[in-house]
């Protein structure tokens, strides 16, 4: 499996509206960072995921992608409840899964 794999599965994943294969891609001791929020561990991750699903979020078009063998820094454009917004994060990989994230959204104008 390649770090591209893993994002492959990622979108698939929020694309499917699929909460366990998502959860499925993070690491154990995971933290994903956004400035509204910090989770940390699976439960908060969960919870963190539950809400955002639940607003149906859509990839519309991966602007600019770079993948190295433990990073994926990513730009894309998504409706997330129903609001265009441009994305920005970065995925940190260990052992195969996701170790950190960090992600912004700010809306399209």
């Amino acid at each position: 499996m390649t770090t591209k794999d893993l994002f492959d599965r990622q979108l698939a994943a929020i694309a499917g509206q699929d909460l366990e294969a998502l959860l499925a891609q993070y690491h154990d001791d995971a933290t994903v960072i956004r400035f509204d929020r910090v989770a940390r561990g699976p439960a908060e991750i969960r919870e963190l995921f539950t809400a955002y699903l639940s607003a149906k979020p859509q990839v519309d078009e991966i602007v600019s992608l770079q993948v190295t063998d433990d990073v994926i820094f990513y730009n894309a454009v998504m409706t997330i409840g129903g609001n265009r917004v441009t994305t920005y994060g970065t995925l940190l990989i260990r052992d195969g899964r996701i170790w950190r994230q960090t992600a912004a959204a700010l809306p399209v104008t």
